[in-house]
């Protein structure tokens, strides 16, 4: 099952096509976008992701989003959403057609979460760690690479993915030429040690991460230190625990690292996960 709605409120068929040919976004990635986990008729984080929406487009130059407006569509959807299950809400907002009248393309899409993504939930996944290509430094020199901008090129996110899979491993974490850690793919690190959890900071070029703020927050309610600052790529070899949080995916660990195996943090994830549903109980 798939529910589309154009941010005018317009129902449509998710199996028809609805953008033009010659869309920026399609054309050039010219665009940004977000995904919801929604669990029970219940957006996860929709404010935090509105947000990051917002901020995206004002670093691509897109008109100021209607968040007002996204919210609605993003109502829309989830109360059009039939099947049992979580659903994966997707945000999507471009440039528009390169020969239009200047409008923008806007709609939001209800999908089913993969069975691969829950399945990682449980499991764990091994990962490969991979050079990204850029200093950190270079994040607030240089504007236009739009570094911590959720935008729809994704083409070097999904190389790295058929990589990492091509090489017998489930996710890929990218390392910044100074050897320090930024991001997965499409998720945050996470590292614990001790009561204290890490994450690479936005400063460094990754995308603020709506999973691991929940996740932050359900933790210092309980205690935990959390710090958000740089993360050398060292530090994670034998580290107590390491995870990727994302939206659909929520908290998941790295059993295996660069073809070695990590400690056993099978009980840290089931601590780890109970405290980021703490959020939503």
């Amino acid at each position: 099952m798939r529910v589309l709605v154009m941010l005018d409120g317009t129902e449509a068929d998710a199996d028809q096509p609805h953008v033009r040919v010659d869309d920026l976004g399609l054309m050039r990635g010219d665009g940004v976008f977000e995904t919801v986990l929604v669990v029970d008729g219940a957006p996860r984080e929709l404010g935090p992701h509105l947000d990051r929406l917002a901020r995206s487009a004002a670093m691509l130059d897109l008109p100021a989003p209607d968040l007002a407006a996204w919210e609605r569509v993003s109502r829309q959807v989830i109360d059009s959403w039939t099947a049992s299950g979580e659903m994966a809400l997707k945000l999507v907002y471009t440039r528009g057609p390169e020969f239009g009248d200047g409008s923008t393309t806007a709609f939001a899409l209800g999908m089913p979460v993969s069975a691969r993504a829950i399945a990682h939930r449980e499991t764990g996944v091994s990962a490969l760690t991979l050079d990204r290509g850029f200093d950190p430094s270079i994040v607030e020199r240089a504007p236009w690479l739009l570094l911590g901008a959720k935008t729809l090129s994704y083409a070097v996110n999904m190389a790295s993915m058929r990589y990492v899979e091509a090489h017998g491993a489930d996710e890929a974490i990218f390392v910044a030429s100074d050897g320090s850690v930024l991001e997965g793919p499409t998720a945050t690190v996470v590292l614990i040690e001790g009561d204290t959890m890490r994450t690479t900071p936005p400063t460094s070029g990754v995308l603020p991460g709506t999973t691991q703020g929940a996740l932050f927050r359900a933790a210092e309610r309980a205690g935990w230190t959390t710090k958000v600052e740089p993360i050398r790529r060292e530090e994670l070899d034998g580290a107590e625990g390491l995870f990727l949080a994302s939206s659909v995916r929520k908290i998941t660990r790295v059993h295996t690292l660069d073809g070695v195996e990590m400690p056993d943090s099978v009980k840290l994830h089931a601590e780890l996960n109970a405290l980021y549903e703490s959020e939503y109980a």
